[in-house]
C-alpha cells in the first residue's frame, strides 16, 4: 500500500467543508461519567497545550447553536460542564470552518436505566498537517500521554474522515472513500458511546487495549508475539493497558495499489472475537452486509 496521505476536501454547494482527512484520537471508558470526568478534564488541558493559541474557539450548546469561547470560560464554564455530576456532552471546535481541531466528550449519566453497554467517550482531532509539522513520533507520544491519564477500556488513533454523518448525503459520500482508503476510520463516536461496552471498535495505526479484552487476548506478551513478524510493536502503558503501534506512521492505504498491511491483519485476526458489530436499520446506508465487509476489511 502507498504511504501517500490523501488530501480529501469535500465541500457543499454553499462552500462549507463537509469532509476532510484528519487525525483522530479516541478513548472509550466503560465507567460512569462521575468517575472519569476529572481525567477527561486533565486530558483536555494536555490536548490544548498541543494546539495553537485560540485553536478551540467555539462550542456547541444543547440547542445546536455555536458560541465563541472567552478565555476566562476555560477555568469556569467549560470546567464546570465537564465536571457536572449528572453527565456531560461537550463539543469544542476551531471557528475557522476548516475542521482542523475538535474536542468531543460524551459522559454517560449515572442511571439504573442506562444500557449496560453505554460508555463515556472522548475524542481529540488534529489536521493531517500535524504529521509534516511535528512527525509521527510526536503524535505517538501525545497519544500515549493522553492514554496514560485516562481509564480507558479501548481506543484508537490514526487517520480518519472528519465529517458529520448525520448531515444529508454525507454518509453516502464518505462510504465511497472508505472503500478506497482502508486505513482511515469513520467518525462514529456518538453511535459507539451507547453500544460499545468493553468491545473493540476498530484496528487503527495505534490500537489501545485495556481490560477485559487485553487479558482475554493473552496480554501484552501474546500480542507482541503475534506481531513479531511485522513492523508492529506493543507498548505497555501499565499492567492492564497497552498500545499496539502497527506501522511507523499513520497510513491511509489504497485498495487500488496493494493489499492489507501484515500488522493490521495479524492484530485484527487476534481481536476478531471482541470486535463490536454495528447494525443499521433496514434500507439505511450502508447496508449491514456492506458495513460488515468494512469492519472485516483487514481480515478478509
Amino acid at each position: 500500500m502507498t504511504e501517500h496521505l490523501p488530501r480529501i476536501r469535500i465541500h457543499a454547494k454553499s462552500g462549507a467543508l463537509l469532509i476532510r482527512d484528519s487525525l483522530c484520537i479516541q478513548f472509550y471508558m466503560h465507567r460512569p461519567h462521575v468517575e472519569v470526568a476529572p481525567f477527561v478534564l486533565r486530558a483536555l488541558e494536555r490536548y490544548r497545550r498541543e494546539l495553537p493559541a485560540g485553536a478551540l474557539s467555539s462550542y456547541s450548546e444543547e440547542a445546536g447553536d455555536w458560541e465563541p469561547i472567552a478565555e476566562e470560560e476555560w477555568s469556569t464554564s467549560i470546567r464546570d460542564e465537564i465536571l457536572e455530576p449528572r453527565g456531560a456532552v461537550l463539543d469544542l471546535r476551531d471557528a475557522s470552518g476548516e475542521k482542523r481541531y475538535r474536542f468531543e466528550y460524551l459522559g454517560r449519566r449515572v442511571s439504573v436505566h442506562a444500557p449496560s453497554d453505554t460508555v463515556c467517550a472522548v475524542g481529540f482531532w488534529l489536521p493531517t498537517e500535524y504529521l509534516s509539522e511535528h512527525g509521527a513520533e510526536a503524535l505517538r507520544e501525545l497519544v500515549l500521554e493522553l492514554g496514560r491519564g485516562l481509564p480507558f477500556n479501548s481506543g484508537h488513533a490514526g487517520l480518519a474522515f472528519n465529517c458529520e454523518l448525520d448531515l444529508v448525503g454525507v454518509e453516502a459520500e464518505v462510504w465511497k472513500w472508505c472503500h478506497k482508503y482502508p486505513g482511515m476510520d469513520l467518525p462514529r463516536m456518538s453511535r459507539l458511546a451507547s453500544q460499545l461496552g468493553t468491545k473493540v471498535s476498530t484496528v487503527s495505526w495505534m490500537t489501545l487495549l485495556g481490560e477485559p479484552v487485553l487479558d482475554a487476548a493473552g496480554g501484552a506478551a501474546r500480542l507482541r508475539e503475534q506481531l513479531r513478524s511485522t513492523e508492529g510493536t506493543v507498548l505497555e502503558l501499565d499492567s492492564e493497558r497497552v498500545a499496539a503501534v502497527l506501522t511507523p506512521k499513520p497510513e491511509a492505504g489504497d485498495t487500488a495499489h496493494g493489499g492489507v498491511w501484515p500488522a493490521y491483519r495479524k492484530l485484527a485476526t487476534a481481536l476478531e472475537p471482541w470486535f463490536f458489530h454495528e447494525r443499521h436499520l433496514v434500507g439505511a446506508l450502508p447496508s449491514n452486509e456492506e458495513l460488515r465487509r468494512w469492519e472485516r476489511r483487514f481480515i478478509d
